[in-house]
Formats: C-alpha cells, sequence, structure tokens
C-alpha cells in the first residue's frame, strides 16, 4: 500500500473513530435530551458546553487550515458558550449536525491527495496539515473522553 494513503486512511480513522478513544457518534448517542444541561459535581460546564466547546474547537482549526485570513480567535471566551447559557433540542442537535460537517471536510481535506499534509500553512507560524489534524484528533479523544466519564458518573448510559 502507497504510504502516503496509509497515513491518510489512518488519519481520517483517527478522526472519525479511533483505536484507543470512542468516537464522538457514539459517545452522543441515546443521550437524554432531560440531561443535555445538567452540571456534574464540582464542575462548571454541562454536557452541551463540552461538546459545544469540541465543535468550536475543530471548527476554529478547520478554519485556520483552509482560510489564509484566519483571524485568531479569544481563548476562553470564543471556545466555550457562557457558563450560564442553556441549551435547547435545536441548540444540542446543531452543534452535533455542525461537529459532524466539520468532521467530514476535515475528512475530505485529508483523503485529498492534493493538499500535502507536511507543507508548512501560509498564513501560520510553521503549523502543518497533519499537525492540526493530530491536535484534532488529540482533543476531541481528551473532551469525548470527558464527556463519557460525564455521562457514567451522572447515569446517562441506557441500562
Amino acid at each position: 500500500m502507497n504510504k502516503d494513503k496509509a497515513l491518510r486512511d489512518e488519519l481520517v480513522f483517527q478522526l472519525t473513530k479511533g483505536h484507543a478513544h470512542m468516537s464522538f457518534a457514539y459517545a452522543v448517542k441515546d443521550f437524554p435530551e432531560e440531561k443535555m444541561n445538567m452540571k456534574f459535581s464540582n464542575g462548571d460546564y454541562t454536557f452541551w458546553h463540552l461538546l459545544e466547546h469540541i465543535r468550536r474547537t475543530q471548527n476554529d482549526i478547520l478554519e485556520f487550515i483552509e482560510n489564509p485570513n484566519y483571524k485568531e480567535r479569544e481563548w476562553p471566551k470564543d471556545y466555550w458558550p457562557e457558563k450560564d447559557q442553556e441549551a435547547t433540542k435545536t441548540d444540542w442537535d446543531k452543534t452535533i449536525s455542525l461537529f459532524h460537517e466539520d468532521q467530514k471536510k476535515l475528512q475530505t481535506l485529508v483523503e485529498d491527495g492534493n493538499n500535502d499534509l507536511y507543507i508548512k500553512i501560509p498564513h501560520g507560524t510553521g503549523q502543518t496539515i497533519i499537525r492540526e489534524i493530530m491536535v484534532i484528533v488529540d482533543h476531541n479523544a481528551y473532551h469525548i473522553g470527558e464527556f463519557t466519564i460525564m455521562r457514567q458518573v451522572l447515569k446517562t448510559w441506557k441500562q
């Protein structure tokens, strides 16, 4: 197998499924709607806040890769909803839908052999596409793990 294709396939697998972590799709499957605004003990964010943070961060990195006029966002304000903001079912569904849309765009970007994964992003400070994809994989895996532990602790998995 072509080494470049093998790498691209592995990056897509990590973005969408992962070997050592649960996928986003599985983590949110059958989530009880009435719990989306629930906070865990000693926590200051909800299930929806965490999913929205994952989505916003993934979207920011996608925009950085694709947009030569990218404007850096403000941390943490632009990466998290307001602490007191509650989601509606529409907000929840939109977060999940937009996450998957951006994930699909990232998958397409990685699969396109015309995109050099190793070349420095022209408007960056040394970042490459492969580095940014790995940051997304790492960030998503970390927070999806956190989300699933919250689900376990707050008993939101179907019995």
